[in-house]
């Protein structure tokens, strides 16, 4: 895997504020590639970072993942799913204006 992508995207996983969550999709449209690397990206690499600020577009995490996520949503604050089995994706989403320009700023010394 391109060590600078793993970097472009575990910099943009930095940038979601506490509370908050962004896609797959949303973080590959920001580092200049596709929803499915940032999600093996995400497998291989982003124990380092708020790995659960980063769902599906439904609020999902793997799995095994759940019971630390909910747990660090609650103390986050980020909006459950009144089943618990998930965040609130609509209302925890971060604003995409402000993201992106978030992750511009993190990304300035990085190479295309």
């Amino acid at each position: 895997m391109d060590e600078l992508l793993v970097e472009r995207v575990l910099r943009a996983v930095e940038c979601i504020p506490p509370g908050r969550v962004a896609s797959y999709g949303m973080i590959a449209s920001l580092v200049g590639t596709g929803p499915r690397q940032v999600g093996a990206i995400m497998s291989r690499h982003g124990s380092a970072v708020a790995w659960w600020r980063v769902p599906t577009h439904d609020g999902r995490l793997p799995t095994p993942s759940m019971a630390e996520a909910r747990r660090r949503w609650t103390e986050e604050g980020t909006p459950i799913r009144p089943d618990g089995t998930r965040c609130d994706y609509r209302a925890s989403v971060v604003d995409i204006d402000t993201y992106a320009a978030a992750v511009k700023a993190a990304l300035a010394d990085l190479p295309l």
